[in-house]
């Protein structure tokens, strides 16, 4: 593989109706060890999971970047029990007044080249569909640049685009011969054996290549993560996003930001992409959009993009009642208050905390990340990449350690993702560490 005790934040999870007079942090170590525990989670209290016997587990992984509020915000709860008293779902073409609204209060807070929308999905691998047959419709081009290990989602199509080969095995659907992939920013492990910043940049600058030799002559638009989250948590050098922009525009590709996993907070800016200094065309919002986990998405353009008719990208469920309500919640919620502040805070003390964990720890080799969105890249004692060091550190940090976590290219990878949702406090991320910690020990 080339590449590869706490406060309870305000919840005291003893007196939880039904759950008996102790609610255990962690069961003992003893009791756990070599046992996999199979029995599902049947609560979640903040950034907590609970078991039918009380054993509570941090969840640093955000369920999957879902709950960025973790799992129970008193207020997108509320107000997405009181809609489901009201109407729990109607059609598209009877909720145009209540998604404009919600697209409003988006636009509102986004980059502010970007005042036009779509609000007809409820996941990221079709937001990233809508993105896409935005841009070759307004262009009538036809190719999409993509970079490799990117994600852009679960679909034939989504998988197609996204820089994975094993996910496209054995379906030949999921192949398209309008995608060019070309590396990725990775500078710990570069396509191309430079270092930067003496690097002249060549993950861009050898772009203008893949656009002469390997597409069809015909681009329409490139797509990329601000961070490349399921890649290995991979944050591209300073400079990076700033030349791609240069180049999109000198060839006139339009460039979309998948901030499906990076939007709505994770790096302590609504917008990843605006924080990184770059200018898409295009973004895509879902995950962290429903706060609690409710499915929405969300497509953000420039106005001249707004190209698409309704019946050309519509779902059953887009723009429903409920998912528009959650969505405007957790926007509030966000931005309300100090939260953000707090995640750029934070995160640079939970980077601190796992360098130091890297300096206890050869087999950690790189520690990278932003905000609330962070990796350790686990290797071997040559530096090559360690899978299986790294799936039994997520197994171990789970059933002895009660710690919640995920690993890269859906466990292909060597890299432990640490994600946990925004209202984490500085006790909750010291005793993430902490645990992680105890689990590197046990394994290393």
């Amino acid at each position: 593989m080339p590449f590869g005790g706490t406060r309870m934040s305000g919840l005291n999870l003893k007196v939880l109706p039904g759950e008996g007079p102790d609610v255990r942090e962690g069961a003992s170590e003893v009791a756990t060890e070599g046992v996999s525990r199979a029995e599902d989670f049947v609560r979640g209290r903040g950034i907590r999971l609970v078991r039918e016997d009380g054993t509570a587990f941090l969840d640093a992984a955000s369920g999957t970047f879902n709950v960025p509020l973790g799992y129970d915000h008193p207020e997108v709860v509320e107000a997405v029990v009181e809609q489901l008293r009201r109407m729990a779902h109607a059609s598209s073409s009877l909720m145009a007044a209540q998604a404009k609204q919600v697209l409003s209060e988006l636009l509102a807070h986004a980059p502010s080249h970007l005042t036009a929308g779509w609000m007809r999905d409820i996941t990221g691998s079709t937001a990233n569909e809508c993105a896409v047959q935005v841009a070759q419709k307004a262009t009538g081009k036809t190719d999409v640049l993509s970079l490799f290990l990117s994600h852009h989602g679960q679909t034939q199509f989504t998988t197609a685009i996204s820089g994975n080969a094993f996910r496209r095995k054995g379906f030949p659907e999921a192949v398209s011969p309008h995608s060019v992939k070309v590396p990725a920013p990775y500078c710990y492990r570069c396509f191309y054996k430079a270092k930067y910043p003496g690097c002249g940049m060549l993950c861009v600058e050898r772009i203008s290549d893949f656009v002469e030799y390997a597409s069809s002559g015909s681009v329409a638009c490139m797509l990329v993560e601000p961070v490349l989250g399921n890649g290995g948590n991979v944050v591209p050098p300073p400079g990076y996003f700033q030349a791609l922009n240069k180049l999109c525009e000198e060839k006139g590709i339009l460039l979309i930001a998948d901030e499906v996993q990076t939007g709505m907070g994770r790096t302590g800016h609504l917008f990843a992409s605006e924080a990184l200094g770059f200018k898409p065309n295009i973004v895509t919002l879902a995950k962290g959009l429903g706060g609690i986990g409710v499915p929405v998405a969300a497509v953000l353009f420039e106005g001249t993009l707004d190209v698409l008719e309704s019946h050309e990208h519509s779902f059953t469920s887009g723009c429903n009642p409920v998912a528009l309500t959650a969505a405007s919640a957790t926007l509030k919620a966000m931005t309300s208050g100090h939260l953000l502040a707090n995640v750029r805070r934070n995160g640079i003390i939970l980077g601190e905390l796992l360098r130091t964990l890297a300096t206890r720890h050869p087999c950690v080799g790189d520690v990278r990340g932003l905000g609330y969105m962070w990796g350790l890249e686990i290797v071997r004692e040559d530096g090559s990449p360690d899978v299986e060091k790294t799936l039994a550190l997520i197994r171990v940090a789970q059933e002895r350690h009660q710690l919640v976590l995920r690993g890269s290219r859906y466990s292909f990878g060597n890299v432990v993702k640490v994600r946990p949702p925004l209202i984490a406090t500085q006790d909750d991320l010291e005793e993430i560490v902490a645990r992680l910690g105890r689990a590197l020990a046990d394994v290393g």
